[in-house]
């Protein structure tokens, strides 16, 4: 199985997958994860890749249950793992702390993140704490033929030159949109295509305490995640990433 992260080898990557109980069909599969809100037509876009390809079980120590499902594309093997369904990162559910865990920890090679056409405002938090954790995000803009009936219109070409990341509109319950999906996450996932994720700005105050934690924090997790959005958790108070970050980072010291 590949990595894409350059400083680990197969076996390490491997050996991340299986800490979140990922059933993966060959070695060379690349997992992708499936992030969005509920009710966003999430598990129909799951179902319309993976069709009968599907594993089901509970993530490891968790009353929350986890699928995840098979696709082919270029002779390439894709593992697709639906993650619950949630409307943040912040780890206030269990279903928050297993999407965003798996998003930052089980290093998949690309993320999904669906959304809803019809009420996009309200899929922006969650689109901008993913792009915070990895820059192999792809958009899927989902729902378009209800928000058409609606008459609400999305400028797809914008939104991508607003956020920095591919955008695919979708209707997953007529296959609409779903190959250029596919086309895109390949390319990502096989670094053949690269983006710059839009990073959020805060106050002033914010970032000068964000700047100070992130040396503290490279002492500690070298290039194995997103420092400044570990740093930015910390700031929030967060402290399921600690014990998060104890377990799949396997960190020796405490962080202040």
């Amino acid at each position: 199985m590949g990595c894409n992260c350059d400083n680990c080898n197969k076996c390490e990557y491997k050996n991340k997958i299986e800490e979140f109980d990922i059933k993966v069909d060959s070695k060379e599969s690349i997992v992708i994860a499936l992030a969005g809100n509920p009710n966003v037509g999430k598990s129909t876009v799951f179902n319309a890749l993976t069709g009968l390809n599907q594993h089901t079980g509970n993530w490891p120590g968790k009353t929350v249950a986890n699928a995840s499902g098979s696709y082919m594309y270029k002779d390439k093997k894709f593992t697709l793992v639906d993650l619950p369904g949630t409307y943040s990162l912040l780890a206030n559910s269990v279903e928050e702390e297993v999407a965003r865990d798996f998003i930052c920890f089980g290093k998949p090679h690309a993320t999904i993140v669906v959304a809803d056409a019809t009420c996009f405002e309200r899929n922006l938090n969650l689109v901008y704490q993913v792009m915070e954790i990895t820059d192999k995000v792809v958009l899927c803009l989902n729902l378009l033929d209800e928000a058409k009936r609606k008459g609400i219109y999305i400028d797809i070409e914008k939104l991508e030159k607003e956020l920095r990341i591919p955008v695919i509109g979708t209707c997953a319950r007529k296959k609409e949109g779903l190959n250029e999906l596919i086309h895109k996450v390949y390319n990502i996932s096989l670094n053949k295509e690269s983006y710059n994720p839009k990073k959020i700005n805060y106050s002033d105050n914010i970032e000068k305490k964000i700047e100070s934690l992130i040396p503290r924090l490279e002492n500690i997790l070298g290039n194995k995640i997103d420092l400044r959005w570990a740093a930015l958790r910390i700031l929030e108070g967060d402290t399921s990433i600690i014990s998060s970050l104890s377990k799949y980072v396997y960190i020796e010291k405490e962080v202040d």
